[in-house]
């Protein structure tokens, strides 16, 4: 598949963990699916997901439904059945490690703490494609770490994190135009 890209965005399914921190890949997923028409309307490949084009690049929007520690086999079994090569695979998920706000783009990397992408990295036998980290913050003291990513965000940081959404979102789309260099170049301030 020549022009073909996924974008997959990290989360766990259903009403529960709707809003959630952990939840934002979904949302710019949503986010993206809004504004660009594209329905997410499949399901298959453990997951949710809708095929369209963006500014006239070929995109497959997903959203993985097998939670988030297992969120690798949704998109291996995507990516394989696409036969897409990894750079092509572009995954948006939350990071502890930047603060609300913050967007980063990378090329290739590690896990770090993220259950999700070490599924993925597992799954894919691969660190070798680009990602969105979208800044969620670290947790308040005497927090534990799985209650603060399941936590749902106040309506003061809503506005943060929509801007962050919104950001990621074009960062992707960047990254199919452009590649993930130039999208660094842009986004990671």
């Amino acid at each position: 598949m020549e022009d073909l890209f996924l974008i997959a965005g990290l989360g766990n399914p259903g009403g529960k963990y709707e809003n959630t921190r952990h939840n934002v890949g979904f949302h710019t997923i949503d986010y993206l699916s809004e504004k660009h028409n594209i329905k997410l309307s499949k399901i298959g490949f453990k997951a949710v997901y809708g095929e369209g084009a963006i500014d006239g690049t070929r995109v497959i929007l997903l959203k993985p439904q097998t939670f988030m520690n297992l969120s690798g086999e949704s998109v291996r079994e995507i990516a394989a059945w696409y036969k897409m090569p990894l750079e092509r695979v572009i995954v948006i998920y939350d990071d502890i490690d930047l603060e609300p706000g913050k967007i980063r783009v990378r090329p290739k990397g590690s896990s770090g703490t993220h259950n999700g992408m070490k599924s993925i990295i597992y799954h894919l036998q691969s660190e070798q494609f680009p990602r969105v980290r979208i800044g969620i913050g670290h947790p308040p003291e005497k927090w534990d770490l799985a209650d603060y990513v399941l936590s749902k965000f106040t309506r003061e940081e809503w506005g943060i994190i929509f801007d962050s959404i919104e950001k990621a979102a074009e960062a992707a789309i960047m990254i199919t135009k452009s590649g993930p260099e130039k999208a660094m170049n842009c986004y990671n301030k």
